[in-house]
């Protein structure tokens, strides 16, 4: 409601939408290093000074109960924000095909997103509250208890925007970008209207990137080995870097929640081409 009564979208802005733990903060990375990598050079780059969630701003975190837009209305165009909001909830004037704002989507296998969560939640509780337990993390997520919804719900809605308007949705997975990061980038590039031209690509400006914004590079710098936490914000920028893998819930779950795990993906996206075995 907020969004829909308060903010003014521009046909410029650029989103980075995830569901919480598919890779956030590496996709953060990548994009605003992909528009702005005329800008910045990349032995001196924001990106080694300041953790991502800094240089792209949580959309929802910035739209305050009075109503108030102001610190996004200041900043300047292209804006590159970042969101965990289901696309059917954004107004109709951002996800119309006319509106030239653009979202940029990653998912990332369910089992490996539950994981992470648990980690992740375990971190933020308070000393005095046990820690949630696997067995309990694992039933509120199949029962789709999150703060932004189902997970496989927020998959589907930015899958069939991406597949209606390919122009205004790009669709990635993790386990692809972490596949194949060169393709995923230039691919981003390309949706963002902004390719690698072959000056850029004789340079090695793709590769630049994309070892820029890798998991081994951007936790081992100090401003995200730290484990300081604000009082508006109960996490350290530490604790946004576990383990970045694909396929660590092998190392978690039992064979009774994979099967169930993947009897509901295949149950809730099935026909999207895709799955996580």
């Amino acid at each position: 409601m907020l969004i829909n009564d308060h903010f003014k979208a521009r046909p410029t802005d650029i989103i980075v939408a995830t569901s919480p733990k598919c890779g956030t903060t590496w996709l953060r990375a990548l994009v605003f290093s992909i528009i702005n990598r005329h800008f910045f050079d990349f032995n001196d780059h924001p990106l080694r000074k300041l953790n991502p969630q800094e240089l792209v701003l949580l959309f929802e975190g910035h739209i305050h109960k009075d109503g108030s837009t102001s610190f996004l209305d200041e900043l300047p165009s292209p804006r590159l924000l970042s969101t965990h909001i289901p696309y059917s909830l954004f107004p109709k004037r951002m996800t119309d095909d006319t509106s030239g704002c653009r979202f940029v989507y990653i998912c990332r296998d369910p089992k490996d997103v539950l994981v992470s969560k648990w980690h992740f939640s375990n971190k933020l509780r308070p000393k005095e509250v046990p820690p949630l337990s696997l067995e309990e993390a694992f039933d509120l997520f199949c029962n789709g208890v999150s703060h932004y919804g189902p997970f496989w719900d927020h998959v589907l809605g930015y899958w069939k925007a991406s597949v209606e308007s390919p122009k205004k949705v790009l669709f990635l997975t993790y386990e692809d970008v972490k596949k194949e990061p060169l393709g995923c980038v230039r691919k981003v590039a390309e949706f963002l209207g902004v390719p690698f031209s072959p000056e850029e690509e004789n340079k090695k400006t793709v590769e630049e990137i994309v070892k820029l914004c890798s998991f081994e590079s951007l936790s081992n710098l100090d401003v995200n080995r730290s484990v300081a936490k604000r009082s508006e914000r109960p996490v350290s920028n530490s604790d946004f870097f576990r383990k970045g893998e694909v396929g660590d819930w092998v190392n978690h779950l039992s064979p009774e929640m994979v099967e169930k795990m993947n009897q509901i993906t295949e149950q809730k996206l099935q026909g999207i081409g895709f799955n996580f075995h």
